[in-house]
């Protein structure tokens, strides 16, 4: 059957099954988004095929009791998988163990068997469940209440939430009743440690630690998450409880050093995967350009992720396929999913309504709703943002769109392992943005398919990060000097007594009077300082932004997304700390100008390679926002406004280069193009960061310059955008071979001819992207790779 597109044009809606001999299910759901694009639009830039595995069973653990066998038999779960009993015996035996496997594997299964084991044996046995967010956390917990549900077994166990939006009721029913609590390690900090004697009952009786998706705790959030629960585990000793941390992850490079450096124990891993999935057939998307469209400086377009997405989902959906499509924003999801609609109300009108979005912000109920409608079929689409990533249990889908690459090879595989639970060939779809990973990733598929997953980046030690949890923990209980020396905080110990912070005792360091450090810590990673985003004529709150960030985001003029509407800033005053807001689509969207400087402190470890000199150092970063570009939907820049805002000082760590002037000139490169050359190298090495650091590019920046003051040389900086370094700059430099390989890779390959957002454009540019010599980024990092003998 020859597919015919309504439409007529590149993107339009077929409406006629294809029916295809000899082939895979997830193959011919590909030839029907690639017969969808339309003719002489040829996006495909790989395919690849991965065969079906089979499940693996074990037998239950001797040690299980015969209620908890029976609440999981009754589920439907005959057999456990194999690496679901190695996980719980390492538990049940007290060690703590990491479980490291695909999306659908089971997770779940592995902390449940042990904790419930446990708590139906010993009446004073309690546990405690961590999550990054709270539907994942929600979902746990109703599962758990259907397991045990009529049980005699577990009568006192009583599973409670306690977050933000728990009432003060079941606040103090989680305190004193509940044997099972469901929280973050938020709350965790602002709640349960700093009044752990109100706690004391599930404490003392503490035998596991359940830490879900711990993955999701890398840079500066886990870097606070590591100290919490290190925290949490030094005051459970103190009410005599050792509990066992049982970790889930999705998979991860070296996940018993992750896990080992989160909880600060030695850490077991369990990293065999032994539950089945169906064929899958994956695929990597290049977006065609937009001839008649012109951007930035002139830089040609591509047709956007969520455009793409929308119209592959549009297909799939006439197909009958179950599909989700992920994508990067609140905004993407809501607007990807009308824009499905509307195809689908032209050309198959009985198919729109079947067709939703999904993400944060939702009621818990209509949660429930479409995630009951995605998986018994009476939904066939869901544009999502990454809220189904996560530990939902969504089965059966035939389709996985991921619109831009979602930062890490992990979460890649953790949305595409959404695809393909029934046992049939399903299909994965990753659609390019205009980004020069994304656009490295797709031409070269074996960085994405054929490599390991990163590391989970934690550095625990960064004193801006452990100062503040120092006070935290002597407010809890006294610091003693053991505990001190252990962790080698003498330095950052004396400062704070000299600060008056703290006050040394027999008994050990306690905080002064009056001084209350919970809630000076902000563990997400913001400044502490927050600015509260409010409707200016209802008074409504929209949500808060961190002092730092909102000068670039929520400042005058700025364009604000929340939950799908849009919002233009009237005002941002930041001594009174709130950021005044009217709703308004504009055409436009804002980005932010600004100026840096940055001034080396220190050298921590440096490389000389000849012409060219590697360092990585501490560094000071002045940046100020001087003004902000309103840019067309098109792409097209509108105009440029001046803003009067404070300077801002971040003490951090950057990677460093240097390439002495001679080595620029015997290049050919003239002297006027070293800006540009080094800009454009800059810009394409934070894009590329994320290809070897669990990093996305808003946490790094960058500053280029022909002269710096310190150096004396032509330099580059890339920066952590945190407060003492987030551990990703230092990744950097130990990866700086493969890292800029890939940038030069990722530059040269481009198919613009001056540069363009595929490859030296950057969305968050001070500068508004100039200078930028493309051909001369080339030059300047073939000179440096020779340096590293690439």
């Amino acid at each position: 059957m020859v597919p015919r597109s309504l439409a007529g044009s590149p993107g339009g809606l077929l409406t006629e099954r294809i029916v295809l001999q000899h082939n895979t299910f997830g193959q011919e759901l590909l030839v029907r988004v690639q017969a969808g694009a339309g003719a002489g639009t040829p996006a495909t830039t790989h395919v690849s095929e991965i065969a079906p595995r089979r499940a693996e069973f074990a037998d239950w653990p001797a040690w299980t009791p015969p209620e908890v066998r029976r609440s999981f038999t009754d589920a439907g779960v005959e057999r456990p998988w194999h690496h679901q009993v190695a996980a719980a015996d390492h538990a049940h035996s007290g060690r703590h163990v990491v479980v490291c496997t695909g999306t659908a594997s089971g997770k779940s299964l592995a902390y449940q068997l042990p904790i419930l084991s446990a708590l139906a044996t010993d009446a004073r046995a309690t546990a405690l469940y961590l999550s990054p967010t709270k539907a994942l956390g929600t979902d746990q917990l109703r599962a758990v209440q259907a397991a045990i549900a009529g049980r005699a077994a577990f009568d006192t166990v009583s599973p409670t939430m306690y977050d933000g939006d728990t009432s003060r009721e079941m606040r103090r029913w989680a305190r004193t009743d509940s044997r099972w609590v469901f929280t973050n390690p938020d709350m965790v900090h602002m709640g349960l440690l700093p009044s752990h004697a109100r706690w004391s009952r599930l404490l003392r009786g503490l035998r596991y630690i359940v830490v879900d998706e711990c993955h999701h705790y890398r840079g500066v959030f886990g870097s606070h998450t590591a100290l919490v629960l290190r925290r949490l585990l030094r005051v459970a000793a103190r009410y005599g409880a050792r509990p066992v941390v049982i970790a889930a992850s999705a998979t991860t490079a070296n996940p018993a050093a992750a896990a080992s450096r989160l909880i600060g124990e030695p850490c077991e891993a369990v990293t065999q995967d032994c539950s089945p999935h169906g064929s899958r057939t994956v695929a990597l998307w290049e977006p065609p350009l937009l001839p008649e469209v012109t951007g930035e400086n002139g830089a040609p377009v591509r047709r956007s992720a969520g455009a793409e997405a929308a119209r592959m989902m549009a297909d799939l959906v006439v197909e009958g396929a179950r599909t989700l499509a992920f994508v990067r924003s609140r905004h993407a999801a809501e607007t990807t999913a009308l824009r499905c609609r509307a195809m689908l109300a032209e050309a198959a009108p009985e198919l729109a309504g079947r067709v939703a979005s999904y993400r944060a912000g939702y009621l818990a109920d209509d949660r429930r709703a479409l995630e009951r409608a995605l998986a018994d079929g009476r939904l066939l689409g869901v544009a999502t943002t990454n809220a189904l990533e996560l530990g939902i249990d969504i089965a059966g889908l035939d389709a996985v769109i991921v619109a831009g690459f979602p930062g890490t090879v992990a979460s890649f595989w953790q949305q595409a392992g959404r695809s393909g639970r029934r046992g049939q060939g399903s299909l994965v779809l990753l659609v390019a943005r205009d980004d020069p990973l994304d656009t490295y990733l797709v031409h070269h598929p074996e960085a994405l398919l054929g490599r390991t997953v990163e590391a989970t980046i934690t550095d625990p030690t960064n004193p801006y990060v452990l100062a503040p949890h120092l006070l935290c923990a002597a407010a809890e209980l006294p610091l003693t000097t053991a505990e001190v020396e252990r962790m080698a905080a003498w330095p950052l110990v004396e400062q704070l007594v000299e600060d008056g912070l703290l006050r040394a005792r027999p008994a050990g360091f306690f905080v002064a009077p009056g001084v209350e450090p919970h809630g000076d810590v902000s563990i997400r990673g913001g400044s502490g300082a927050q600015v509260l985003i409010v409707v200016g004529e209802t008074g409504q709150l929209l949500g808060t932004v961190d002092a730092v960030r909102a000068m670039s985001t929520v400042h005058d003029g700025a364009v604000y997304l929340h939950r799908g509407e849009s919002y233009v800033v009237d005002a941002l005053d930041l001594d009174e700390g709130i950021a005044a807001v009217h709703p308004e689509e504009p055409e436009w969207t804002t980005s932010a100008r600004d100026t840096t400087e940055v001034t080396v402190t220190s050298v921590l470890r440096e490389r000389d390679l000849g012409p060219v000199q590697l360092q990585f150092v501490d560094v000071e970063v002045t940046e100020q926002v001087v003004g902000y570009l309103r840019t067309l939907r098109t792409g097209e820049v509108l105009d440029a406004v001046e803003l009067d805002l404070p300077a801002v000082t971040l003490e951090t760590r950057a990677v460093l280069y240097t390439i002495t002037e001679s080595a620029l000139l015997r290049a050919g490169l003239d002297t006027e193009r070293w800006p540009g050359a080094l800009h454009a190298a800059e810009h394409a090495a934070i894009g590329l960061l994320p290809l070897v650091a669990s990093c996305d590019r808003w946490d790094i920046g960058g500053l280029s310059t022909a002269l710096h003051a310190d150096t004396g040389l032509p330099s580059v900086f890339v920066y952590d955008g945190y407060s003492g370094g987030a551990g990703f700059a230092e990744r950097g430099y130990e990866m700086m071979r493969e890292w800029l390989t890939a940038t030069r890779s990722a530059i040269a390959s481009c198919e613009c001819e001056h540069g363009c957002p595929s490859c030296v454009q950057s969305p968050k540019c001070g500068n508004g992207n100039d200078p930028l010599d493309k051909a001369g980024a080339v030059m300047v990092l073939d000179i440096v790779l020779g340096g590293l003998g690439a």
